[in-house]
């Protein structure tokens, strides 16, 4: 065989290797970014390494409210060699990427176990360790002419807690609160109710801040995240018709009075009746405003998946979605509950539950009782520069409809300004 011929041979050959390994490249490209890593520690013990071989599963559910947070182990027990771990075994989670490292996650208190087979599977459920036990406690407290950050305050303390309130809540007057054969985590619930805000416990801290706001309780702004159509990997987006109430009614009896007497946010006949009465006017119109705000936040949802977890993701960041639908696109998104899934075949992804921002004049601005024959249109957008809310306008402002949304950007408050104010000219 001549030398010409050996030549060739050995450039075809390495011609197809070339190709094989270019073809491999290309197969592998979905992988080439850094895997997800996590650590796991057990009173202390890190025993990642030792449950990775068996990992099935790994859900982290981040909540809002003071719902406790939870976190749920599946385990391949085929060998037999798993032992149930007691309850009150104490978890603590750290979840990330290996080019980015690890984001602490909290500490979880073991209080179920459940052993199935076969094949046998050792499921492990683990709550927020800050939820504790006193917060279940039903007790029996009265306070008068007091303020929500002396209640809370109460609350934390007899619950080893550190109180961190929002100045904005801390200084609202309770006239009149009883806690009667009531737990802390069910007033804690309903206070948060009453004032529009979110009460909740996370690492040793009792937290209030208003609710969609996206602030800490010093009054800093959050993060404000941007997503794009190729972070996503399933979407759901829900607009709801919630025109059925034109607005929410309260009950409170007069200091003067024994006639039961009734506070309005909003307007119109179709009216929402909260079942609790209340000791004064203002406590009672408080309450009815929070509830028309949850109303008009919850016009449109979105659950969003995301390809890639985000482990720096938490409950009441803001998200402005691009390149998913023009109606998403157009608002600004306020977080709720974030779920964290690790599994073995699908890696490691992250779920939002969103709803859409309300614009932050909304909470003193919505409740016009009879609000009818609008002269003019007002929707706020988000700045991207500055991250500050501004307005468009269209009419005469002495009485102008506020759009409900807080919109991604300009043009899109613009056409929408635009939008309803041909409907009000329309009926003319």
């Amino acid at each position: 065989m001549s030398a010409a011929v050996l030549a060739a041979g050995k450039a075809a050959i390495a011609d197809v290797i070339g190709v094989v390994r270019d073809a491999g490249k290309r197969l592998l490209g979905d992988n080439n970014y850094p895997p997800a890593i996590y650590r796991l520690s057990v009173d202390g013990t890190d025993i990642a390494q030792l449950i990775s071989p068996r990992l099935i599963s790994m859900n982290l559910t981040d909540n809002r409210g003071i719902e406790a947070d939870t976190l749920d182990i599946s385990l391949s027990d085929h060998d037999g060699l798993l032992s149930i771990p007691p309850k009150g075994a104490v978890l603590h989670l750290w979840l990330g990427w290996a080019d980015t490292g690890l984001v602490e996650k909290g500490t979880y208190t073991v209080d179920e176990t459940e052993h199935s087979g076969a094949p046998d599977v050792l499921n492990i459920r683990a709550r927020s360790a800050d939820l504790r036990k006193g917060l279940k406690t039903k007790r029996e407290t009265s306070w008068a002419n007091t303020t929500l950050g002396d209640v809370l305050q109460t609350i934390a303390g007899r619950n080893q807690l550190t109180a961190r309130i929002s100045a904005a809540l801390a200084a609202l007057p309770i006239l009149q609160l009883d806690q009667a054969n009531e737990s802390d985590a069910n007033i804690l619930t309903r206070l948060g109710e009453e004032f529009d805000a979110v009460a909740t416990v996370k690492a040793g801290c009792l937290l209030c801040i208003p609710a969609g706001k996206s602030q800490t309780p010093s009054g800093l702004s959050l993060p404000h995240v941007t997503l794009t159509r190729a972070d996503g990997d399933g979407h759901r987006y829900l607009q709801a018709d919630r025109d059925s109430y034109d607005g929410v009614r309260a009950y409170y009896y007069d200091i003067n009075s024994a006639k039961k007497q009734e506070a309005i946010a909003g307007g119109g006949e179709n009216l929402k009746d909260l079942r609790h009465s209340y000791s004064d006017r203002e406590s009672a119109l408080r309450a009815a405003r929070a509830e028309w705000n949850r109303l008009q936040r919850g016009t449109a949802t979105l659950s969003y998946t995301l390809a890639r977890g985000r482990p720096d993701l938490i409950p009441e960041l803001t998200y402005t979605l691009v390149g998913v639908k023009a109606e998403i696109d157009a608002i600004i998104w306020h977080g709720g509950n974030v779920q964290h899934s690790l599994t073995a075949d699908a890696g490691y992804i992250t779920s939002l539950e969103l709803e859409s921002q309300l614009p932050e004049d909304t909470v003193d601005g919505l409740y016009e009782e009879g609000a009818a024959n609008y002269t003019g249109i007002i929707a706020y957008y988000r700045d991207a520069k500055s991250g500050t809310q501004k307005a468009i306008t269209a009419g005469d402002q002495a009485k102008p409809r506020r759009l409900t949304h807080l919109y991604a950007s300009k043009n899109s408050a613009q056409r929408a300004v635009d939008r309803e104010w041909g409907k009000i000219q329309s009926r003319f």
